[in-house]
């Protein structure tokens, strides 16, 4: 093997791993640690078994173990051998097995004691995958209980080593100095109207024309992205456009990372796929569009979606470090050099925006019930380990007390996420276990069986599909099939039931919460069982369909867009979900009426499958709503009568509280119900029962002090009653003839503070004379122009000249 910089701290680090269980190694990108270390601990004494090395991607572990091997003269499978996911090659004579974090996870719960296990190396464990922090942490709890002689060794270039070393026991961090090749950084800007592939693509043919040698690796955000730029690019004569993103065969992976047949210099347009982890050849040059593209688990909506931000500070170093693995390189940023301080210094742990619903069923299955109680980095959030538990006891993995159930054990068993898992097991019921293996196996890898929603489509073209990778997707998922006792003994499963809505079906099971319906005529909208709302493309064939099984959606929680669906039925609804649908009835209170809207419905979650008017609906809650009605609308809903109405207003205004509204509504419970029983609508409430009440609440004393604060009548000289307008604009009001205040001569109060009673005059025909408060000062003052001009017009009636003194009467001269 050639010299690299992690050979000078070998020595170090195999001292520290002969006198100590654990160790932290730091080396910067192009050290060598992910392919010289591993082979070094194959002579120490405590090395008689299996090297790990768990790698963050499948690309980098198979590129890692081909280079390994290569080192070693063999051929990969020998000494160094991988495990992915789709492609695996080892044997018995494995000495160093190259693994994603899954596999290692499914390993290790298959064999908690890690037989024949001597170390387990976790690569770039700065990126913090859940998997990764998941294996370490089993990794230490098995190390306490069971394998105290286990090594194990956490390596990254940009990690918090000394955080690392205090959560795996205050353990020694040994560091590693990279190779010192020159890196120039040139921070070019991008103008934020022109899209991300225009700016990669202008500055690809920039590096071309400035640097006079070496290949350019451009990172983008994804695959769209990554095809885009391709397109842009694709006229150049002499420079080699090449893909690098995990959907690739892995022939056309090889292809981007070994040298270009036909001598040309290389563009290779790639995902974080070639963050860390892997040294390409030939590069010295980095373009770097500053974004990436994460998984987040919005918890309130149920749903993953990927979401374009800007790369960590950590993330943009490891970029740059890939252009000066092998000479002086440059990076070009397509940002300006200010806005790097503005990154978040690390990308943020899965574990605290992931759906945990897998790790908690995984730690259940090691016999841990709180997965706080192992040793984490970052402990994962109650709240997102409560909405697990929920999603969990909705698929039967989980009994009502929290503990797993026969159906959960099975689910754990097999290598998928428990949603998937469910899928499988419940569609062998339905004898549907191949199409719903196929299925998960297209949830899992983009661009299997071409692109597009309809996941029907999908599965037809994937059965078809020819290519290495189709092959192995179609061998694991047959593999995963097996697993759950389709075809077992047989080289291949069995055909599955004649069901023309099978994907629909598998989705739906997988998926309960995203069953759709259609909200409108044209496709675009509608509405899931989860009581989400998701958008859909019009001019897709799908958007024709009633109903649809719901696989993957972007986007936000309110309308998410659907990246994957299949058709299904009204009949396919009520075999799979007879359990879920429930009956409703609903009483709604209508303001424009005063009464109440009853219904019925059948719901499947969010989706009302039937409604309908309710003729008998229960009594209790119609006196509810209705009641709750006038608690929210107030108390003028209901059908008052005059009397009651003067007689609240009197109330009102002498400040008698029995009667107000924060009283009547205080009590509301008390003796609304017994007035609706029977009555759909407040309208129907006999008036008289309101006065009583209001009757019942005032009492005896309530109404001797009501009369005495706020008389209903005024009582004139002449011995008449007058009704007082208690809701006249001015005040309490009295109209009344002038010639009956003749002999009052002080102006008459009301109320417990005496407010002056407004006198509205009129005169004998019942004309307005004057509206007055100061009877004594009208007498004195505008009263000999009022009585000249009432003399003209009404001569044979009384007008005396001082009528403070005279006696009061409505007769005319020649009665009186």
């Amino acid at each position: 093997m050639s010299w690299l910089p992690v050979n000078a701290i070998l020595p170090n680090l195999l001292n520290v791993l002969h006198c100590n269980s654990n160790a932290v190694l730091v080396a910067p990108p192009g050290a060598g640690k992910t392919t010289a270390v591993a082979p070094a601990l194959l002579g120490e004494d405590w090395c008689t078994g299996q090297i790990l090395l768990l790698s963050p991607r499948r690309l980098a572990a198979r590129a890692a173990a081909e280079r390994m091997a290569e080192t070693m003269g063999e051929a990969v499978g020998r000494t160094v051998g991988y495990a992915t996911r789709m492609d695996s090659r080892h044997s018995e004579q494995t000495r160093i097995l190259v693994l994603t974090e899954g596999i290692f996870r499914n390993r290790i719960q298959d064999d908690p004691e890690l037989s024949g296990v001597s170390a387990v190396l976790f690569d770039e464990v700065h990126e913090r995958s859940l998997d990764s922090d998941f294996g370490l942490a089993l990794a230490l709890d098995v190390q306490g209980a069971l394998r105290p002689d286990l090594r194990l060794l956490a390596m990254s270039a940009t990690m918090d080593g000394a955080r690392f070393a205090r959560l795996m026991g205050d353990c020694p961090v040994v560091e590693s100095e990279g190779r010192a090749y020159p890196l120039e950084l040139r921070h070019i800007g991008r103008r934020a109207e022109q899209r991300i592939e225009d700016e990669i693509a202008a500055a690809c043919r920039r590096a071309l024309m400035d640097e006079a040698h070496g290949d350019i690796l451009a990172f983008l955000p994804g695959v769209a992205e990554i095809n885009r730029t391709a397109e842009r690019l694709a006229g150049l004569a002499d420079a080699a456009v090449l893909p690098l993103h995990g959907s690739l065969e892995p022939a056309d992976q090889r292809r981007a990372l070994g040298s270009d047949p036909q001598g040309r210099r290389k563009i290779i347009l790639a995902t974080n796929i070639a963050e860390t982890s892997l040294t390409v050849p030939g590069v010295r040059i980095v373009v770097d569009s500053g974004l990436t593209r994460r998984a987040r688990y919005d918890r309130s909506a149920g749903v993953t979606r990927l979401v374009t931000e800007k790369a960590s500070q950590a993330a943009v170093t490891q970029r740059a470090g890939r252009a000066a693995r092998q000479e002086a390189g440059v990076a070009y940023r397509l940002w300006e050099e200010a806005a790097t301080g503005g990154l978040a210094p690390f990308d943020p742990p899965e574990i605290l925006e992931s759906d945990l619903s897998g790790l908690l069923l995984e730690c259940l299955i090691w016999g841990v019930a709180d997965p706080a109680s192992l040793r984490w980095l970052d402990p994962p959030p109650p709240a997102s380990l409560a909405e697990a538990r929920t999603r969990l006891t909705a698929l039967g993995a989980l009994d009502a007390a929290g503990g797993i159930t026969p159906h959960g054990r099975a689910i754990a068993k097999l290598p998928l996420e428990p949603r998937i898992a469910h899928m499988l097991l419940a569609a062998r019921d339905l004898g549907l276990v191949r199409t719903a293996s196929r299925i998960a196996a297209l949830l899992g890898e983009r661009g299997l069986g071409g692109t597009g929603e309809d996941m029907a489509e999908r599965l037809r073209r994937f059965t078809q599909e020819e290519g290495s990778r189709a092959d192995a997707a179609r061998r694991l998922a047959d593999r995963w099939a097996h697993m759950v006792g389709e075809g077992e003994g047989d080289a291949t499963p069995v055909a599955d039931a004649d069901e023309p809505h099978a994907a629909g079906l598998c989705l739906a099971l997988a998926f309960p919460d995203r069953v759709s319906k259609r909200r409108g005529g044209d496709g675009a909208e509608w509405i899931s069982a989860g009581g989400r709302g998701f958008r859909l493309d019009p001019a897709s064939p799908l958007a024709r369909t009633e109903w649809l099984a719901v696989g993957a959606v972007q986007g936000a929680a309110s309308g998410a867009r659907i990246l994957s669906a299949a058709p299904l039925d009204r009949r396919d609804i009520e075999r799979l979900f007879a359990g879920r649908i429930t009956e409703q009835r609903s009483v709604r209170f209508r303001a424009d009426t005063g009464g109440v809207d009853a219904r019925r419905e059948t719901r499947l979650g969010g989706i009302v499958l039937t409604s309908g008017g309710d003729d008998a609906p229960d009594a209790a809650e119609v006196a509810r709503v209705l009641t709750q009605a006038v608690r929210t609308h107030g108390l003028a809903l209901l059908p008052w009568s005059n009397a009651a109405l003067s007689l609240r207003r009197r109330a009102g205004f002498a400040g008698v509280a029995e009667i107000s509204d924060p009283a009547l509504l205080a009590s509301l419970d008390d003796w609304l119900p017994p007035l609706i029983e029977g009555k759909r609508r407040l309208a129907a409430i006999d008036p008289q029962s309101l006065n009583a009440v209001l009757d019942l609440a005032l009492g005896w004393d309530g109404r001797k002090r009501l009369d005495a604060l706020a008389p209903p009548h005024f009582l004139t000289p002449l011995g008449h009653e007058a009704a007082i307008d208690y809701d006249a604009p001015g005040g309490p009001e009295v109209e009344l003839r002038v010639q009956a205040l003749f002999g009052l001569a002080e102006h008459p109060t009301i109320g417990p503070d005496r407010l002056p009673l407004r006198l509205s005059l009129t005169s004998p025909a019942g004309r307005p004379i004057q509206t007055t408060s100061d009877l004594p000062g009208f007498w004195a003052g505008s009263w000999a122009d009022v009585a000249k001009e009432m003399r003209g017009r009404y001569p044979k009636h009384h007008w005396p000249d001082d009528p403070a003194s005279a006696a009061a009467t409505l007769r005319t001269k020649r009665k009186s």
